[in-house]
Formats: structure tokens, C-alpha cells, sequence
């Protein structure tokens, strides 16, 4: 997939959003991406999984491991299209940790999936869950990659769309300053 055609099926359904949002990271933007909005239609989900797989197959991971929410979706779809094992990271007393009887081991090599990637900080926590157990953490992918770092993760990085959104801390938001009023929309609190 192009990144035109990845971005037309955000538009199409409503995903790329426009107003005031404080991110998952708690940053602030102009611009939001609603990835569950594109992965509630599993033809679109499909497709997606299926283009990051091909982009990381190289990597031959064993498994998929994804920070809930936002990446279940599309971890479980790049998992299908690799045909291995999809496992999320969720938080537990605010870090985030395998539950449910998910496991990893030494054997493991783990691809890190996520929807939409900005500062990489859930990334690289899922990317620790996996290396506390053990396991071999071989690249990350997302769909969207809206940093402007590429070495932010110290990982191989294969991102469908890369798209340079603006970002602001709390503090020198300029919609803030404008008393803009802010919008969360993630998975995260």
C-alpha cells in the first residue's frame, strides 16, 4: 500500500481528525489520527496488517506483541498475515505488563505493532515487556509514524504512512494559548 492509499482509507472513514487533542503521550496537536475508526472494517484491518507484514517479514519474527488498545487490532492482523502468534501488553497499576497467560521466552522474536507511533514511548515499554521475559525484540512497526526522530526507538522501524504533524508540550501549545479547548480521544488516561 501507498501512503496515499493508507491515508484515503483514514479519510474515507472519518479518522483523520482536526480541533485540539491531547495525545496519548501528552502532547498536544491539531491533529488526531483515530486508527479504530479504519480497524472497525476488518477488509481495511486486513490490508493494513497485511502491508506491514510484508514490510517486516524480513525480520522473520516469531510473534507479535502489541500495547492495548490502540494495537490489538493491527497486531493481530500483522500476526495473521505472518501467520504467528499475536500477543498484547496491557497496563496493570500503570506499567504495562503480559497477562491473560501470554508468554514469551528466549526462543522468541518479537515484532512490536502498534496503530499510530508519535514520541515511541509505548513502544519502547512493550519493547521492555518483551526483553524482561527474555525474548529477542527484532523491530517495531506501525501504521503511522508521526515522530520526527527516526533513532527514537533504537529499533528497525517500518511505518506505512510517515506524517509530520506538529506537536506541542502543554505549555507552549499555541490552541491553549488561543483557549482552544482540548480533546482526549486515545485509549490511554
Amino acid at each position: 500500500m501507498t501512503q496515499d492509499e493508507v491515508l484515503g482509507l483514514f479519510r474515507r472513514s472519518g479518522a483523520l481528525l482536526e480541533g485540539h487533542f491531547r495525545l496519548s503521550s501528552g502532547l498536544h496537536s491539531d491533529r488526531y489520527l483515530q486508527s479504530a475508526l479504519v480497524l472497525q472494517h476488518p477488509e481495511s484491518a486486513g490490508r493494513l496488517g497485511a502491508a506491514l507484514a510484508e514490510r517486516t517479514g524480513h525480520l522473520e519474527p516469531t510473534v507479535v506483541l502489541s500495547p492495548a488498545l490502540g494495537g490489538i487490532v493491527i497486531g493481530q492482523e500483522v500476526g495473521r498475515a505472518l501467520g504467528i502468534r499475536a500477543l498484547f501488553a496491557e497496563r496493570q497499576e500503570g506499567a504495562l505488563t503480559l497477562r491473560r497467560g501470554f508468554m514469551l521466552g528466549p526462543e522468541d522474536r518479537v515484532l512490536i505493532v502498534e496503530d499510530v507511533l508519535t514520541t515511541g514511548g509505548s513502544t519502547r515499554e512493550t519493547a521492555s515487556v518483551a526483553a524482561a521475559a527474555g525474548a529477542t525484540v527484532v523491530g517495531a512497526a506501525a501504521i503511522v509514524d508521526r515522530g520526527s526522530d527516526p533513532g527514537r526507538l533504537n529499533l528497525p522501524l517500518e511505518a506505512l504512512v510517515q506524517l509530520s504533524v506538529p506537536t506541542y508540550r502543554p505549555e507552549e501549545c499555541p490552541l491553549c494559548s488561543a483557549g482552544t479547548p482540548v480533546t482526549k480521544p486515545g485509549s490511554r488516561s
